[in-house]
This record gives structure tokens, C-alpha cells and sequence, in this order.
């Protein structure tokens, strides 16, 4: 692939408050909920009940908290005999009139087979996404909540992206449609700071080293982000380069967002039957949601 470098220059605020701007509190308790809530609704793979069930709560969810949600249909092809269903991207917009923006993004959607189960009996059944997919979304759902009553002191979008996780190995692109989608339709007036995806973020045993794409194209976010954390005391945010991950911000990258991706990729459940909550902890979650709500709230 080929990736445009991109250079970014942003002042930022100590950690703590900037101009008087109080950071909220992070809810742990209410952000579990909303993970063990999407996981209610069994494995979100797209053209499911579950999955039109999970949409219709996070367009709820959303609509009572943002200033304007839409959504951005689109078709996603995938699977052995491939088929073709409708997918849905989520799009939430907080304080419209705020000219400088944060983009923050998490995929919604579930794997349809677990690939990576260690019993190859369960290799056809669908991942119950609670960290690879839900966790990201829990975070994001707590952090609107809290932008309702705290007005930041820049704009706020929030996008859901679907069909991110039914691709092969062999085939980096068929990942992350939804992001693809998004990115190819942006109107090129549209220019966020930067853009912050949260996927992997549940897990119990949570360490985030740092993501190869993000470092080479968006080393300035990078840096901002782990430095937050180091200042917080959040050791779960490790300073060192990690993996190279293909997700939903290498799309947003190639439009010339400069976007970082938030991920634990070592986790033992990833794309198995056994990706459920009781594997996940409010306590990951709530470290990685200070974090950003201190990145938006001291920018």
C-alpha cells in the first residue's frame, strides 16, 4: 500500500484542565454496561437481527446525547459462498458549530467465523465481539454522555463503522469497508485535527504499545496520547512502537486524516468464541476513556 506523509503541527494544554476547562469523569460502571448491552444482542455480523438490533441502539443511544446523527448505508459483500447485505456506518456530531474538530471512531460489527479458534469445530461460528468491536463502541458511548453535559473546548464527531472485520488474511482492503466508505465520501472541507480509533481496548490484561501506522503517519497524536497517559499515571499505554495493524484509520490516513489507532492486539480471544465479556474489565475501559477525554478536554 501507499501512504502520503503527513505532517501535523498542534499546540496542546498541560494534563489536567486548560483555560479553566474541567475534565469529566470517566464512568466505568456505565461503559460496561454498554459493552455487556451489544453483546446482549449476540455476535453484530452484518445482515443479522443482531446486528440491525445493535444499530438501532446506538442510533437511540446516540440521538439522545449528540446535536445531529445520520447514517451512511452501504453494500458489503463477504463470506464463503460471498454474499451481499446492506451495512451501516453511524455518524454523530456534537457542537456543529466549533470549526476545529476531533474525529473519534471505533467499528460496531462483529467477525462472522472464528478463524482463530483453537477448536477447529468453532472455526464457522460467529465472534461475540465484547473487546473486538463492543469495547471501542462502550467507550465512545460513555464519552458522549459526557460531552452532552461538558462542552469541550473543540468540536466533536464520532463515527461507528461498519463491516470492518469480515476480511480474509490473504486481502488487507477487504478489512475495514466502512471506514472506506466514509473516507471516499468526506467532503474535502473536512479537516479535524486529528482522529483517535479505540479497538482492542477491553481486554482485562490491557497493554498498548503503539501502532506502526500511527507512529509513521501521525507521530505527533502518538506522542500526545501516551504522553497524556504517562502524566495520569496509566502504565497500560506503553511508549514503544508495537505492530502495524490494518483497521479502520489506514483509510482515514490515505484521505489525509491524520488519525492514530488505539489498540491491545495481543489478546488470546482475538476472532474465537471466546471474545466475551467476562474476558474484558470497566477498569481497561475506563483507562483508555480518561485518556481521550483528557486529549480533547486540555487541547
Amino acid at each position: 500500500m501507499r501512504l502520503l506523509t503527513l505532517i501535523l503541527a498542534l499546540s496542546f494544554c498541560s494534563v489536567g484542565s486548560c483555560n479553566g476547562q474541567a475534565v469529566p469523569e470517566f464512568n466505568s460502571r456505565r461503559a460496561f454496561s454498554y459493552l455487556e448491552k451489544q453483546c446482549s444482542f449476540g455476535a453484530r455480523v452484518p445482515g443479522t437481527t443482531a446486528h440491525q438490533r445493535c444499530r438501532d441502539y446506538i442510533l437511540q443511544t446516540m440521538r439522545s446525547t449528540a446535536d445531529h446523527v445520520s447514517t451512511q448505508p452501504f453494500l458489503h459483500t463477504f463470506g464463503q459462498p460471498a454474499h451481499t447485505v446492506t451495512a451501516t456506518n453511524i455518524i454523530a456530531n456534537f457542537f456543529p458549530q466549533q470549526k476545529k474538530r476531533v474525529l473519534l471512531c471505533a467499528h460496531w460489527d462483529c467477525r462472522h467465523w472464528a478463524d482463530q479458534d483453537p477448536d477447529p469445530e468453532k472455526r464457522t461460528m460467529p465472534v461475540p465481539g465484547a473487546n473486538d468491536g463492543a469495547s471501542g463502541v462502550a467507550v465512545l458511548l460513555e464519552i458522549a454522555q459526557l460531552l452532552k453535559q461538558h462542552k469541550p473546548p473543540v468540536g466533536i464527531d464520532m463515527v461507528f463503522f461498519d463491516g470492518e472485520d469480515q476480511g480474509t488474511s490473504a486481502d488487507d482492503r477487504s478489512y475495514a469497508k466502512g471506514s472506506a466508505v466514509f473516507a471516499k465520501q468526506l467532503l474535502p472541507s473536512y479537516r479535524p485535527l486529528f482522529g483517535i480509533l479505540l479497538d482492542l481496548i477491553g481486554d482485562s490484561d490491557l497493554q498498548i504499545f503503539q501502532e506502526m501506522y500511527s507512529i509513521e503517519y501521525a507521530r505527533p497524536i502518538v506522542d500526545q496520547v501516551w504522553q497524556t497517559a504517562e502524566k495520569l499515571g496509566i502504565d497500560a499505554f506503553v511508549p514503544k512502537p508495537g505492530y502495524a495493524v490494518f483497521d479502520d484509520h489506514v483509510p482515514l490516513l490515505e484521505r489525509g486524516i491524520p488519525c492514530i489507532d488505539i489498540i491491545d492486539f495481543d489478546y488470546p480471544y482475538w476472532h474465537t468464541v471466546s471474545d466475551t465479556p467476562d474476558k474484558c474489565s470497566p477498569e481497561s475501559l475506563e483507562k483508555v476513556g480518561k485518556v481521550v477525554l483528557h486529549v480533547i478536554y486540555t487541547l
